[in-house]
């Protein structure tokens, strides 16, 4: 795609909800829907995101250069439909939670009950979810009514807080990491650091991978824009 716009500007819309406009024209996602959002900020940081892609008029526009309007756009053509999918989805991480499962390797283990317990010991509490750890990969089963608190977190989310938690919940590989950053108990930096210790913990050993330090990177990099878009829509 061609960029065709001079000026990208955020705008108020009806019913104290903001859009963007190209040149004037509204902004419009791939179904044909107008983009709006209840959060000024997040619509002052799409026009920004929509000035800079492609350079100049003429330029070529990547959908990487606008990773906030695509994360908006799921939220408003994709899940504010029909939520329950996504809720759903995203719940059965809870069931395998990352933070459950501890190495047999002793000194990993203890490394990992250090960095982990606290967030679930946090989750007990704030989110009325305790979880049970176990060694090995076998499955642990949790308690129905865990399961339950988790899910019922997720639900008092919105669509647009569903979409961002879609992109932090699977980088991380655990519902509570992803939960925590939602609701400010970690920033972007501390929760991806929690989802690494494994790796970080072989790199030690063994040294590093260059292949796998890029898609560590990868996965900050969409932690850290899941926690921009969770706080453009709280501000």
């Amino acid at each position: 795609m061609k960029r065709f716009w001079e000026a990208a500007l955020a705008v108020p819309r009806l019913e104290g909800s903001y859009g963007v406009v190209l040149d004037g024209r509204p902004l419009r996602l791939p179904g044909g829907n107008i983009l709006t959002t209840k959060s000024r900020p997040l619509a002052e940081a799409i026009a920004e995101e929509w000035h800079q892609a492609g350079g100049t008029k003429g330029g070529a526009l990547r959908q990487d250069d606008v990773p906030l309007s695509r994360l908006l756009g799921a939220a408003q053509e994709r899940i504010a439909p029909d939520p329950k999918a996504m809720v759903e989805d995203l719940a059965r991480y809870g069931e395998t939670d990352l933070l459950c499962y501890r190495a047999e390797d002793h000194r990993l283990a203890a490394r990992q009950a250090e960095a982990w317990q606290p967030v679930l010991d946090w989750a007990a509490l704030a989110l009325d979810a305790p979880l049970s750890t176990t060694r090995g990969l076998m499955p642990v089963p949790q308690a129905p009514a865990s399961l339950a608190a988790l899910e019922a977190a997720v639900v008092r989310h919105d669509a647009a807080g569903l979409a961002a938690l879609g992109v932090a919940v699977p980088a991380l590989g655990s519902l509570v990491l992803g939960l925590a950053l939602s609701l400010g108990r970690l920033d972007a930096e501390e929760a991806h650091r929690l989802a690494t210790v494994d790796e970080l913990y072989q790199e030690e050993f063994w040294g590093s991978d260059d292949e796998a330090a890029a898609r560590r990177a990868d996965r900050l990099a969409e932690v850290r824009l899941a926690a921009r878009f969770m706080a453009l829509i709280a501000g």
